[in-house]
This record gives C-alpha cells, structure tokens and sequence, in this order.
C-alpha cells in the first residue's frame, strides 16, 4: 500500500454504468462542448428554479445518467485578473466531497477542455485525488475495508489519446504527492526518521532510483557536524536517531542536467533549547515536508523515468528534541565547509541539519553535467507572514538569477497551480549572518522568532550559502553554480489536514513534463 494510487481509469462514454455518477465540474453548464450537451438540459431545469446553480456544489437526479446523479461544482469565473487554475481543482475537490457524501463509490469526473487553461482536465484530476487521498496510518490501522475512499475515479476525456494520457500523468504525479504526503503528513512517531528510511526503501525496491541510508553516529558527527549537533539530544532515544537517505536516478541517453536536492526532514520540532511555547509546537511533526517533497519528486521521476537527466537527492530525517544532551545557543560549531558557526537559536535547525548536506552537494556538483542544486523547506514563518498560505517561495543566487531561474520556476507553477512567489538574496541577508566576534565566522541565527526578524525568510538563505561555502562558487568565482533555496512553510498544507505536495508538481512541470 505504500506506493498505491487511487485507481484510475478514463472514459468517452457518458452512460458508462461501470460509474456510478458524475462529477461535472466547469464555469457554467451554457458553455457546454457538443459531447456533453446531454448535460445542459437538466442543469438549465434546475437553474430555473434555483438561480444559485453556480454558487454552491448541487446533486441533481438524472435519469439514464450513471447512478441516476450529477454533482456539479461550478469554478465560478476563471476570466478575471486574479483568476488561475486552480479554480479547476479547487471545484473539483468541492464536487468529488460531496459525492462522497452523496454515497458514489466510481464517481466519474468531467471537467470539459478550457480554450484558456489547456490542462484545466488534468488539474481537475489532481484536485480529485486530493480529496481522495487516505492517511498512511488510516490505511494501515485495517479499520477500513481496503486503502481507498472509492472504488475508482473515471475521468472524462473525448479522445482515447487524451484519456490515456490523462490517466498516466494523474498516476505519476498522484503517485508522488502520495508519498510525501506519506512521509509529511504522518505523525512523529510513525515517520520517526528510522520508519522514513523503511519507507522510502521499500518505496522504491524494484525502481530506478538508488537508495543509500546513513545511520551510523561517527559517520554523522564527522561529514555532517551541524546536523550531528541537533541530533544530539534525540540520539539517546533509538527510535528518534537521525538518518540521512540518499537517493539517486539517472536517466537513459546522454546527461544534460544534474538536479541536485536537499530536504529539511524535522521528524518533530520542539525547538530544542529554545522550545517553542504558548502553543505553537503544535503541527511540528510537519516540519518534515522538505525531505517528504524529495521523495515524492523521485517518485515521479521513478514513474516517467524522463531520459538525459539525472537527480541526486538527500532527506535530512532529524528530531529536535530538548533534554540535557540537546544542542544550546553560544555553541559554536565547524560546518563541514570549516565555517564556524555559532549557534544563535537551536529553532533554527533546519538550516543547521540541511547546509552540510548542501556542501557535500556543492563538493559533487563540480563533477556534474549542467548541475542546478536546491535545498527544500518548512523553513521560515516569515514565508507564511510575507507571502500568506499557498505560496512557495524560491530563492537564487548569484549565477541561478542571471539563469532566469526563479522566474522560470514560478511560470511552470502557473501550469498546474502549485505557485511561486519569487524573493531575492540581497546584501543584507549576508551582512546579518556575519559573526560578530572573533570566536565565530557566522552567526547561524538571531533570537528573535523568524516572523518577527526582517527578511526573516531571506537571511537563511544567506546562511546556507555562507555556512556550506558556496559563495566561493558564486558569479565571481571560476567555477559559478547555480543554487536556489525553496521555502515551502506556506504552501506545504494545513494542519490539521492534508499536505498539498507542494513543490513537486511545478518540478515536474520544469523538469520533466515541458509539454505541458
């Protein structure tokens, strides 16, 4: 069950009673294309008796339809300055809550082609399967009859090309959300950074992608001293000991790209030393979406196996805890970059257990064709507090910017509705992390929580470059590399609820699926 996806399977025929009703989700039945004009008519006898047929999702008894039963879920307007696409799948998680509700088991969606979203269809499925998916520990507490909350979701397409398409790339990206919702969403104790690396073992036993655990102490504390420092604590406890997973895929044919990711994956966050109180620690078992995005964009890339591309990944499992062996502000520790860092608030950790992985990627990627290295995170509140829920952020570098880097991500995250707003590395990020004595180099962190710090989502950004020494690598430098920072603490999900995925679709996108 670790790797199963809803079943999925398409259909051209609206009286397929293999189904049992459909899913209607469009701007307004008037706008109907010629195949599904059996539909109009009972949605215009409905809009005359009820004028609000566009403004709430409705259940209409439809006789000769698949269960007698359309749901249909408006978009609302998709024309005006603000709109996007997600009002496809937002519509669509919508229709398909309420035909669970109505009691459908083989829904079936229809969500007809837009002239102005191409892949509106597509996003529809994915918003359907969100809604659809079931929690890992749900599925295996054998409380329900089988892993799934319905037998199958058909989906509508006109053409055998077009369902056989649609179908497969619903599967490979579904598949990939899938495990990092897995990995992100599941509490402390069952994605304890042990169970992580189990997981991801068994996830990709018999796929393309290499799989590499490191769990041995001295091996930590000596390649990877600022992630062995916010193990510390947690390392007495043998369930909570840290494990760093590495992953590799290459693909067929000639290399032209090297992606190379690093993820933050804080199994739970107390915040150590400096614990995080009033309430707030609440929903730290999240701090771990970083690492589970790593996984699930291998996922994906193990399902479509793209040719001429290779990926290098690490998930950074670590727990921090508070005891008497955690880690404490004024420590100084030498990053692997033989930086030394003084530890200026351990609520910091997820820079501290990513920026040694980073070096060791930085050390790797100067052997590497057309290299791209990135580090993904729950990192910052000042993420949510400067770009609200829903959004990541992406960050460049010197030589990723004049690339165009960013600016191209956030375009691919328009194509499927996983969206990016763009930030930038200035002066002041760097200045604010220079040490401030001569005991230290850098200062890993003020004490002020990140929301209440200005460019409280940048300077990170600055520490990682600073503290792994890829600022040698910089546009100055002879051997430049590009190095973004993605910031997913807005846009990973809410809590409680269902994590979103967030930034594996708009990767895809990017990377894999340019035909989009």
């Amino acid at each position: 069950s670790l790797s199963s996806v809803q079943p999925i399977q398409w259909t051209s025929d609206l009286r397929n009673q293999n189904f049992d009703g459909i899913v209607l989700v469009t701007q307004s039945h008037e706008s109907l294309p010629s195949e599904l004009e059996s539909l109009k008519a009972p949605l215009q006898d409905y809009s005359a008796v009820d004028s609000g047929l566009g403004e709430q999702v409705v259940v209409i008894k439809v006789p000769g339809l698949p269960g007698n039963r359309l749901v249909f879920a408006s978009t609302g307007p998709v024309n005006r300055d603000y709109d996007d696409i997600r009002r496809f799948s937002d519509a669509a998680v919508n229709g398909i809550q309420r035909a669970l509700k109505a009691g459908m088991q083989r829904p079936l969606l229809v969500c007809p082609p837009h002239a102005d979203y191409k892949n509106n269809t597509l996003v529809a499925a994915l918003g359907a399967l969100h809604a659809l998916y079931m929690p890992l520990e749900v599925r295996e507490s054998n409380v329900k009859k089988n892993d799934h909350k319905v037998c199958v979701l058909g989906l509508w397409a006109a053409e055998e090309a077009r369902g056989t398409k649609l179908v497969e790339l619903a599967n490979a990206l579904e598949s990939g959300r899938l495990a990092y919702r897995d990995i992100g969403g599941s509490d402390p104790e069952r994605m304890a950074a042990p169970r992580v690396a189990d997981y991801v073992q068994e996830l990709f036993k018999d796929s393309p992608v290499n799989v590499e655990v490191v769990s041995d102490l001295r091996t930590l504390e000596k390649e990877y001293p600022c992630l062995a420092a916010v193990n510390r604590c947690a390392n007495s406890v043998p369930r909570h000991q840290a494990r760093v997973i590495k992953l590799q895929y290459c693909g067929e044919g000639p290399i032209e790209k090297t992606l190379m990711l690093v993820g933050k994956g804080i199994t739970y966050d107390t915040g150590g030393a400096d614990i995080k109180a009033g309430g707030v620690m609440a929903g730290m078992h999240r701090d771990k979406c970083g690492a589970a995005a790593v996984a699930g964009f291998f996922q994906i890339v193990a399902q479509l196996k793209p040719q001429h591309l290779k990926v290098v990944g690490v998930m950074a499992m670590v727990r921090n805890s508070v005891g008497a062996d955690c880690y404490v502000a004024d420590e100084l520790v030498v990053s692997r970059a033989g930086r030394r860092v003084r530890v200026g608030n351990t609520d910091a950790e997820g820079r501290m257990v990513m920026v040694d992985l980073l070096c060791e990627m930085k050390e790797k990627a100067v052997n590497e064709v057309s290299p791209q290295l990135f580090t993904i995170a729950t990192l910052t509140g000042h993420a949510i507090r400067a770009m609200g829920p829903n959004y990541s952020i992406i960050m460049d570098n010197g030589p990723a910017h004049r690339s165009g880097n960013a600016a191209q991500w956030q375009k691919a995250g328009e194509v499927l509705g996983d969206l990016f707003e763009v930030s930038t590395i200035r002066r002041e990020d760097y200045e604010f992390h220079k040490g401030q004595s001569e005991y230290e180099d850098i200062l890993q962190c003020n004490n002020l929580p990140s929301s209440a710090t200005p460019r409280g989502h940048q300077t990170p950004a600055a520490f990682l470059i600073m503290a792994s020494g890829l600022d040698k690598h910089g546009v100055d430098s002879e051997a430049p590399l590009p190095y973004s920072h993605v910031d997913i603490a807005g846009s990973s999900g809410p809590f409680p609820g269902v994590p979103t995925g967030a930034p594996i679709i708009t990767m895809a996108t990017n990377y894999i699926l340019s035909d989009l």
